[in-house]
């Protein structure tokens, strides 16, 4: 008996060093095969994984592993998957009082882009549903100032939501372009796109007497992988500036650049922070579709930490409210919020160390409460740097089927039509000193991961461009979004359909590329080229698309 107790306990304390940290890092990595393209390197050696099972956009790159930071990876990715409380203490505590989402798992499933939605009411407690809303002013095209550039829709008792989603409703329409849908050869082809009705009263400060809405209109904006854009940080600012140069010199876009940002070789407009700890240094915009963020170390996935739960860290000690205070100006006049602001109150603050909080009025306090700039922090700096070295530590899964004779014909067919132009194949990443806005990382960011000198494949020129879709996204401009291991999405989301573009309007590759079809779109000529393809033709380009 005791000689069996002692094998079980051996076999036991085998188990426990088999999932140990030290053996994840020790065990060997899948091997590819050999005799394979430089563009199967999809990430370069550096930041390429494998992989292509359902957990593909899951996995550390090289430099995470080799670089001793696996535990504070895997610390980063529970922050990212598990979800946020409402507690005043404990693991991830510190959501609301208005929030998004309680994590970003519910916006990335899988790690990915966000998942296409079913048409009815609008609902954000799916975990999948990547799509926000856009409410813009329809005369202007800019944001409307009476909610937040990316509108919450859940609160904490007793404060309530700025949006009930319960009101809002999704519609897919179907669409005919100027070709019936059909092609020369007579395959056809389907298009939707997404309506969204967000009636007055579905807003909170409207139900208050706010009556200011104006002309506005919402629309959906999803969420994109996450996965390799420690890599796009890599790329320098004097490369992506070239490309910028190199496209207006070239003047082959129907619709030019963006002029906001971009004229006479220059940049016109960068990103810079000055609200949240930055000393204001500028620097090139290359994150989101409308390019509204800069480096990564203060880029989307950093800032959408924070303002999708609205827990606090010590750069971001306010609440993520709408610019014009309207949410904190009708809150604090509310008599039910008022009347549960006691007992809410002492939970955040149950030493008194704030009195700003405790005295005056309640609509003083309130007020207070909800527009300080000197809150208590809720995520540690460990945590947050935690969760940047998972962000900036995502592999990308390698290509796939790159010997497969339809894929490279589809690979070559692919540059001959011209879509390589907007969607260009790689680059090279400099030196990749990291740059951090927030001035966060107080060593300048050695403790993230890096990618000096890697050809990478992104399939992205970095630039905005213009499609002029049905319901297009707001202002029109786009950044060529990255296809880099984009084909896997169905695998590790485990969504029905492809999900591409920014509203995932396009349930297929091909409905994707017609997509950009019309006759004021940049992508016209490349898509002209594409019609005129054979049917075996364009299914080789859309399988290349799908294997990279």
């Amino acid at each position: 008996m005791k000689k069996n107790t002692l094998l079980l306990f051996a076999l036991l304390s085998l188990g426990i060093v088999s999932c140990s940290d030290d053996d994840n890092n020790s065990k060997p990595a899948p091997q590819p095969e050999a005799n394979l393209p430089e563009w199967y390197y999809t990430g370069g050696e550096l930041g390429t994984t494998h992989l292509a099972t359902f957990n593909a956009f899951e996995q550390p790159t090289v430099s995470v592993e080799e670089g001793g930071m696996y535990q504070s990876f895997k610390n980063g990715e529970a922050l990212f998957e598990k979800p946020f409380m409402s507690n005043n203490s404990g693991v991830r505590h510190g959501l609301g009082p208005i929030y998004i989402r309680t994590s970003c798992l519910h916006c990335h499933p899988g790690y990915g882009h966000g998942k296409r939605i079913e048409a009815g009411t609008f609902n954000t407690n799916e975990i999948g549903n990547g799509n926000l809303l856009v409410v813009y002013n329809k005369d202007t095209e800019g944001y409307v100032p009476w909610l937040a550039g990316m509108p919450q829709s859940h609160a904490v008792a007793p404060f309530k939501a700025p949006v009930d989603e319960s009101k809002i409703t999704v519609e897919w329409k179907d669409y005919t372009d100027e070709w019936g849908n059909k092609f020369p050869d007579g395959e056809t082809y389907e298009l939707q796109y997404p309506e969204v009705n967000m009636p007055e009263d579905a807003v909170y400060v409207y139900n208050q007497g706010y009556d200011q809405l104006g002309n506005y209109g919402v629309k959906l904006e999803s969420t994109i992988g996450i996965y390799g854009t420690g890599l796009l940080d890599a790329i320098s600012d004097e490369d992506i500036t070239a490309e910028w140069k190199k496209q207006e010199q070239d003047g082959l876009m129907q619709n030019g650049l963006n002029i906001a940002y971009f004229e006479n070789g220059q940049w016109k407009s960068f990103y810079a922070n000055t609200a949240q700890g930055g000393d204001g240094t500028k620097y090139i915009r290359r994150y989101t579709y409308a390019m509204s963020r800069g480096p990564l170390q203060d880029g989307a996935g950093a800032n959408a930490f924070w303002n999708i739960t609205n827990a606090t860290r010590s750069d971001r000690r306010m609440h993520y409210l709408d610019a014009a205070g309207t949410y904190a100006l009708y809150s604090s006049k509310d008599p039910e919020v008022q009347a549960g602001f006691e007992k809410y109150i002492a939970g955040i603050d149950p030493e008194k160390k704030y009195p700003e909080f405790w005295e005056g009025t309640m609509e003083e306090r309130i007020y207070a409460y909800l527009t300080s700039k000197n809150l208590p922090v809720e995520v540690s700096d460990e945590e947050y740097t935690d969760l940047m070295v998972w962000h900036r530590g995502l592999a990308v899964p390698a290509a796939r089927n790159v010997h497969d004779e339809d894929v490279q014909k589809g690979r070559n067919l692919f540059e001959k039509i011209g879509c390589t132009y907007c969607h260009r194949p790689s680059w090279t990443t400099g030196e990749d000193n990291l740059r951090d806005p927030a001035r966060f990382f107080a060593d300048g960011g050695d403790e993230l991961p890096r990618y000096p000198h890697q050809k990478i494949w992104p399939y992205t020129d970095m630039v905005q461009h213009k499609l002029h879709m049905e319901n297009d996204i707001r202002t029109g401009w786009c950044r060529t979004t990255p296809l880099w291991g984009r084909g896997l999405h169905q695998k590790c989301t485990g969504s029905p359909t492809a999900d591409r573009l920014h509203d995932c309007r396009a349930r297929t590759t091909m409905e994707a590329i017609m997509w950009h079809g019309n006759a004021k779109s940049d992508a016209r000529y490349t898509v002209e080229n594409f019609r005129n393809l054979s049917k075996e033709e364009r299914d080789a380009v859309i399988k290349f698309i799908d294997s990279i």
